[in-house]
């Protein structure tokens, strides 16, 4: 990959030109949006590599533009917010963002953090155009041609619904679905509000693939929001 590009959302005009000017003096191609309904669009015309998001903005603010994203991609996001609490940091992770960022914040490490966050992404890529049938994280391997599934070395046999649902989740390391979603995407119809399926499947899984289901190391519970496969060991 030749040029990099990132873009940059933030509803403060200064913020986004003195994030740009740091980006474009490492050589990174900028693109800049005011809000998330403008970063949305941008994002379907263009091919961006990371993404500087703010939290707080109007129209869409952050938290939901990048709940959007994630259904579609899973470049690295850096979240950018004023708010300085834990749970807020964690509420913008479990959303689906890499790494967070509280303002006001010393450029030059914002620049450390998106260097950072592309050598994993653009290593991942890399990897993932060599074996593209293959997923591999951990010690858990899945191929999606076979659709075998080893975990250290052992084969594991899942039903098809059980490897729909470890497959939805691996293409996306470090995203949450929510427990609504997985069902949609893997059953193809509307999920009942009080429908356990998807629980029932996850805990099956878990017993197939996790050494200890009381401390499981791939399907991670992200609570009060829903599944993940963490995207680093």
């Amino acid at each position: 990959m030749e040029e990099i590009t990132i873009l940059v959302v933030d509803d403060e005009e200064e913020i986004r030109n003195l994030i740009a000017i740091y980006l474009q003096n490492e050589g990174y191609r900028v693109l800049k949006a005011a809000d998330g309904v403008e970063a949305l669009e941008m994002l379907r015309r263009e091919e961006v590599q990371l993404l500087i998001l703010d939290v707080m903005m109007p129209r869409m603010d952050g938290i939901q533009a990048c709940l959007k994203i994630r259904e579609q991609q899973h470049l690295p996001i850096i979240m950018l917010s004023a708010k300085s609490q834990d749970m807020d940091k964690i509420y913008g992770l479990s959303t689906g963002a890499d790494d967070y960022m509280t303002k006001p914040f010393n450029p030059l490490e914002l620049i450390a953090r998106v260097k950072s966050q592309l050598r994993r992404y653009l290593k991942l890529n890399q990897v993932s155009a060599l074996r593209e049938d293959e997923l591999e994280i951990g010690d858990l391997l899945i191929n999606t041609a076979t659709r075998g599934v080893k975990v250290s070395g052992r084969d594991v046999k899942l039903t098809p619904t059980e490897f729909a649902i470890l497959e939805l989740l691996a293409r996306h390391p470090g995203v949450v679905f929510s427990t609504e979603h997985i069902y949609e995407r893997v059953w193809k119809e509307s999920f009942g509000q009080s429908d356990n399926t998807v629980m029932v499947h996850i805990r099956k899984l878990r017993e197939k693939i996790e050494e200890d289901t009381r401390k499981p190391r791939y399907i991670k519970t992200v609570w009060g929001v829903g599944y993940k496969i963490e995207n680093a060991f």
